[in-house]
């Protein structure tokens, strides 16, 4: 039973964690009102998109873990870009404080380029996983900063 508990945690902790942070910012979020690059897409598809990719990512790292890698590395950049990830949107909507979440992003970038590679060495399909959360949160450090300029 302990070890399905484990596997549910490591499966639903990225959506769990990012539902509870929509749900602290919603109040905050003023995307409609402000000046956007092109190529932003309707505030609708945020939620579906951090929806799939959460799921993508916590898929990921349960086949990680099923697979018994125990290197600290994987699980400390694992969590710390999760962590940097669910900050960003606190610093981004809540502090209004958008170029420090420009170096925010920047560093989520850089923490999910390193967790790909480490996963890559060890388990593949773990890496690919995680790939359009890459893209995504490139194309969210191109918003963040167009934003920035134009606002």
């Amino acid at each position: 039973m302990n070890k399905i508990i484990k596997n549910i945690f490591y499966l639903f902790l990225p959506i769990i964690l990012g539902s509870i942070v929509g749900f602290i910012i919603s109040d905050y979020i003023d995307y409609s009102t402000l000046i956007k690059p092109p190529l932003a897409p309707p505030k609708i598809l945020f939620p579906i998109a951090w929806s799939i990719i959460y799921l993508l990512m916590g898929i990921s790292y349960y086949l990680f873990k099923k697979k018994n890698f125990e290197t600290k590395k994987e699980n400390y950049v694992y969590y710390l870009q999760l962590i940097i990830n669910l900050l960003w949107s606190i610093i981004f909507f809540v502090f209004k404080l958008r170029f420090l979440s420009i170096l925010w992003i920047i560093l989520l970038d850089i923490l999910v380029v390193y967790m790909i590679y480490k996963f890559y060495k060890k388990y593949k399909i773990s890496a690919y996983l995680n790939i359009p959360y890459l893209i995504w949160i490139l194309f969210a450090t191109y918003l963040t900063i167009g934003i920035y300029i134009l606002n």
